[in-house]
């Protein structure tokens, strides 16, 4: 038995420090070095190649929308990629380590059969990506909610869809969840203003000044579509009274717009005379009739 394990070292010692060994070794690393530097190459090339035909296309009769083009260019440059590094996966495989591909595909074709079923989400995730390309349901730079994340659209694959919140985060979300779909870049959206003017001031004065402010909002934010309208007295509140401000505005940028339209709004009803309205608070004594209480304008709290 120790004759044995000697001579098995021995023997296993020789093919270690025999050169055979080492020259197949350092060829097979060749091919699969050269074999990945030929498919970088190849994915460069072809991501290049991907976007001018997409530039010509721009100049040529048939157009199709820049937000969709830069999906699909997206999708294509990913499944051509994901596809040469397969054929280079196979090709170090069989050329460089010797595996034989026929059985290694036809135990692959088994095995996935034998997981298929476990693999169910990948496949509905992979079919709804293509869904969502197909249906336009949205597009790389358009602003959606869906699956509980809010942002930006950075990118679609085969698999998950990626969304930059406007803080930063970034949300990775699985295709199969994305079964609602909020899209705010395909439409003029609407900025909903509301403005809360004291009781003491007249509201077609109010409505006059407000007017006067919102015609030259277009022209100082090109955010905002067209001249917004005054929907009048939206609320009667307890101090106070609610004029509404709509305006239409580029997709995407409702929010940005109502945020100026206050700010300008703001601006010139200070100057105007017309203060933020304050709750008020009506002091009276126990014996003091209720007809007889008066709202003492100067008792604010």
């Amino acid at each position: 038995m120790v004759d044995f394990i000697i001579n098995w070292f021995i023997g296993l010692w020789g093919v270690v420090t025999g050169t055979d060994i080492w020259a197949d070794i350092g060829k097979a690393l060749f091919k699969a070095i050269a074999i990945l530097v030929i498919a970088l190459i190849i994915v460069r090339v072809g991501n290049k190649v991907i976007g001018r035909i997409f530039e010509s296309r721009s100049r040529g009769p048939l157009r199709i929308t820049e937000r969709r083009e830069v999906t699909i260019k997206k999708l294509i440059q990913n499944s051509m990629k994901y596809t040469v590094y397969f054929i280079a996966f196979i090709m170090i495989l069989d050329d460089a380590f010797g595996f034989d591909i026929g059985a290694l595909l036809a135990g692959a074709g088994v095995a996935g059969l034998a997981i298929g079923f476990g693999a169910q989400n990948l496949v509905r995730d992979i079919i709804s990506g293509f869904f969502i390309i197909f249906e336009d349901q949205f597009s790389v730079g358009d602003y959606i909610l869906t699956a509980g994340a809010e942002g930006y659209v950075e990118e679609i694959g085969m698999r998950t869809t990626k969304i930059e919140s406007w803080t930063g985060e970034q949300h990775v979300v699985p295709n199969g969840n994305v079964t609602q779909v909020t899209n705010y870049s395909i439409h003029n959206g609407l900025a909903i203003v509301d403005v809360n003017v004291p009781y003491e001031n007249d509201v077609a004065a109010a409505e006059k000044i407000i007017g006067d402010v919102i015609k030259t909002l277009p022209d100082k934010h090109e955010e905002i579509v067209k001249v917004p309208e005054i929907f009048g007295v939206e609320v009667l509140d307890t101090s106070h009274f609610v004029l509404r401000v709509i305006a239409e505005t580029l997709p995407s940028y409702q929010w940005k717009g109502a945020r100026n339209i206050r700010k300008e709004i703001k601006e010139v009803l200070y100057k105007e005379g017309i203060q933020i309205p304050a709750p008020r608070l009506i002091m009276y004594s126990r014996n003091q009739e209720p007809d007889s209480l008066q709202i003492d304008p100067e008792r604010e709290v």
